[in-house]
């Protein structure tokens, strides 16, 4: 990483307080407080107001590795909690402290002047918070978006920032702007928008991530169709702006089908509702020879199986649409060889049709106890290439707590179905000296 110093705001600096006298630097209290979003984030940019984040999930929101800097409550009824705010910087009078009274958002007194602060002014006993007074630096990484993401409309990943275990290499971050190409400005919170070296966030098309939890879209719902310029993070030293050219594609409610049907068919409908009129259609299916004529996919030597098809706007102002469908066979190409442990090509099968057969095992049965084959908790009892792992184990818990426990742990005999997108189920006995 590349990171170039481009300003700093140091010196002597007066501060004009709310009783109107200016107030040299060595007046000035340092400590930290609990700054609500709304309020951190009043200065430095975003025209709408940023809003607290509620999460359902039972630790995220107060796991430090995840959410360091910030402050947040237990929810008193049920499970989560709301994360609140952001402890930061900041310097004071002490006329001013002593006016905010124990409504003082916790403050803390620090030893030296901070690297970075925000100053605090009190007006009829309401305390405002200055744009930071630091650092301002640009660095160079990689930053790729995506359409398709658990948690939200887009995604940005950001490599190199190494944000971990509660800080990053530009140290413990304490907010996210966005920046787009009309000169708006987009506060990001932790957990719903920042997220290790993921920022994500919805636009009001996914209004619910991966875990059940609404997502607040209001703020950014003008995002779309935009550029954004840069990508500024917001740290204990100041800002640290990465440029960048990354634009949002249009997304809107829709459905895309494409007929699940034998792979002899040779043809399949597609359903399209929601899309624009100007939607410039083109397609892709990843492993397919085929046409598309209206509202047919039409295809050729196609094998049985699971396939990914990517619907995109020709004209780039769309965001693509993704959706999947399954071609079916009736013939069974994968059999058990119980010396070798292994499933092989049946006789007479094709060496592809097998491979195809493996690449699309989506699960595997034994005694009637079902185990993905992959994502989250998958367990691979037959691997890429057919063979049955006897070592098989299902691991529960985590770090000290972590539990592994042998499938085949008995001896006797196993049950076992194999489960794969577009073919029959394989059935076969695994016997356990």
């Amino acid at each position: 990483m590349k990171k170039t110093v481009v300003s700093l705001l140091a010196g002597a600096v007066l501060c004009a307080m709310s009783s109107g006298t200016a107030f040299a630097e060595a007046d000035l209290l340092y400590g930290t407080m609990e700054i609500p979003y709304a309020a951190f984030y009043a200065e430095e940019g975003p025209a709408t107001e940023v809003d607290a984040v509620t999460s359902a999930t039972n630790g995220k929101w107060k796991n430090e590795n995840l959410v360091a800097g910030t402050y947040y409550a237990a929810h008193e009824s049920d499970e989560g909690g709301d994360i609140l705010g952001v402890v930061y910087p900041v310097a004071i009078s002490a006329d001013d402290l002593s006016a905010l009274g124990d409504d003082n958002y916790a403050f803390t007194a620090l030893e030296e002047a901070p690297a970075a602060y925000k100053l605090v002014t009190v007006a009829d006993g309401a305390a405002s918070f200055s744009a930071i007074q630091g650092e301002s630096s640009t660095f160079e990484a990689a930053a790729t978006l995506t359409t398709e993401s658990r948690y939200g409309d887009y995604q940005i990943d950001v490599k190199s920032i190494n944000n971990q275990e509660g800080s990053s290499d530009l140290g413990t971050i304490a907010g996210v702007l966005l920046t787009t190409s009309d000169g708006s400005v987009y506060g990001l919170r932790h957990l719903e928008n920042i997220w290790r070296d993921a920022l994500a966030w919805s636009c009001g098309v996914k209004t619910v991530e991966g875990h059940g939890n609404a997502l607040s879209y209001d703020q950014y719902a003008d995002m779309m169709g935009k550029t954004i310029t840069a990508i500024t993070y917001l740290t204990e030293t100041g800002y640290h702006t990465l440029a960048t050219s990354l634009y949002l594609p249009v997304k809107f409610v829709c459905t895309a089908e494409i007929a699940s049907v034998p792979a002899s068919d040779g043809q399949a409908a597609i359903s399209l509702e929601g899309f624009p009129e100007d939607y410039d259609l083109s397609y892709a299916v990843d492993g397919l020879t085929f046409t598309v004529d209206g509202d047919t996919l039409s295809f050729t030597d196609a094998l049985a199986g699971s396939y990914n098809a990517v619907i995109s706007d020709a004209s780039g102002v769309y965001a693509d649409v993704l959706t999947s469908f399954v071609l079916s066979t009736e013939e069974q190409p994968a059999a058990y060889d119980a010396e070798a442990l292994s499933l092989v090509a049946a006789p007479d099968a094709d060496e592809a049709a097998f491979a195809a057969f493996l690449k699309n095992i989506t699960s595997v049965s034994v005694n009637e106890e079902t185990y993905n084959a992959s994502g989250r908790g998958a367990v691979a009892i037959i691997d890429s290439d057919g063979a049955l792992d006897p070592e098989a184990a299902i691991t529960t818990g985590r770090g000290a707590d972590a539990v592994t426990t042998p499938i085949f742990a008995e001896s006797g005999d196993y049950a076992i179905t194999v489960n794969a997108s577009g073919y029959p189920a394989l059935s076969f006995t695994y016997t356990v000296q």
